[in-house]
């Protein structure tokens, strides 16, 4: 595998605008040109194909690792654990599946960011519950989702609701949101300055070169198959696609112990239903997929 150790790295010193501009000379890969490169890395485990599916990715993890910039830990060390995620993508990724590699990876990203986020907020006693957990990663989306966006203690109406959206107590809710109300960090707040001018948090929200950040968008089909995904998953029944749900579209995705209990049938019963529906899911959207090409060409 390529060594992480021959990679940009953002560092304090360099600064994280130089890092974005270091990772923007890397060229991005056609459908095809990726394809060959994880079946080179799958067969012959080829470094150099490994390296450049790597290299070609560094976007998709720096633009991940920004989403989870409040949580007073250092910018460049949280893109440093997103690229840790994205090289484990790439060394399990499986070409054959029929997805792009940029929708394998986010996943991979966003659980070795999470996973350091929460080591690092061990050291106050964060809860480690599945609950906890969902509420540490959830409150900042949900106090948005609400307008609850002042600083300070939530309202009761507010708490109540994340509460209940979120399967938590509202002591929890209270809990974590003093916790966290220390840590966020303004969108303004100035993240470097290395001689070339500072930079704010909301200047990395978004690629500088708007034309290269809709061809990334289109290029890894991600809102597409997203689209895809909702309109395919009509063809299951709704036992599979709540085991299909459960199993692969969470997350923290449910044990085959937890959903055989719920169900009443074994384990294995239900890994068979797993692997069936996501088999009827592929094949549904193939099928919508050619559609979409054959509308598009007419």
């Amino acid at each position: 595998m390529a060594s992480y150790a021959n990679l940009p790295a953002p560092s304090p010193e360099q600064g994280l605008n130089r890092y974005m501009q270091e990772i923007r000379r890397f060229p991005m890969l056609e459908p095809d040109e990726e394809y060959m490169l994880a079946k080179r890395w799958v067969e012959h485990e080829d470094t150099e194909a490994a390296h450049k599916l790597v290299t070609s990715h560094l976007r998709l993890a720096a633009k991940i690792a920004m989403g989870y910039r409040g949580y007073g830990l250092p910018q460049a060390e949280v893109i440093s654990e997103a690229n840790v995620g994205l090289m484990q993508a790439v060394k399990r990724f499986d070409p054959e599946k029929g997805f792009r590699l940029a929708t394998y990876a986010m996943w991979w990203i966003r659980a070795s960011i999470q996973e350091y986020i929460l080591r690092s907020w061990s050291l106050v006693k964060l809860g480690t519950t599945s609950a906890q957990k969902k509420l540490f990663f959830n409150l900042r989306k949900a106090k948005n989702r609400i307008g609850a966006l002042e600083e300070g203690d939530l309202r009761p109406e507010n708490v109540k609701q994340i509460a209940n959206d979120l399967g938590v107590t509202e002591a929890e809710v209270i809990s974590m949101n003093r916790r966290m109300a220390g840590s966020d960090a303004s969108l303004n707040a100035t993240i470097s300055n290395d001689g070339e001018g500072s930079a704010q948090w909301q200047d990395w929200l978004e690629d500088e070169d708007a034309n290269q950040a809709d061809d990334y968008a289109e290029k890894d089909e991600l809102q597409t198959r997203r689209a895809l995904l909702g309109k395919a998953m009509d063809v299951l029944n709704e036992r599979e696609r709540d085991i299909l749900t459960q199993r692969r579209l969470q997350d923290q995705p449910v044990t085959l112990e937890e959903l055989s209990g719920v169900y009443d049938v074994s384990r294995e019963r239900i890994r068979q239903i797993e692997v069936r529906a996501f088999d009827k899911l592929q094949k549904r959207m193939t099928e919508l997929a050619s559609q979409k090409g054959m509308m598009a060409d007419a």
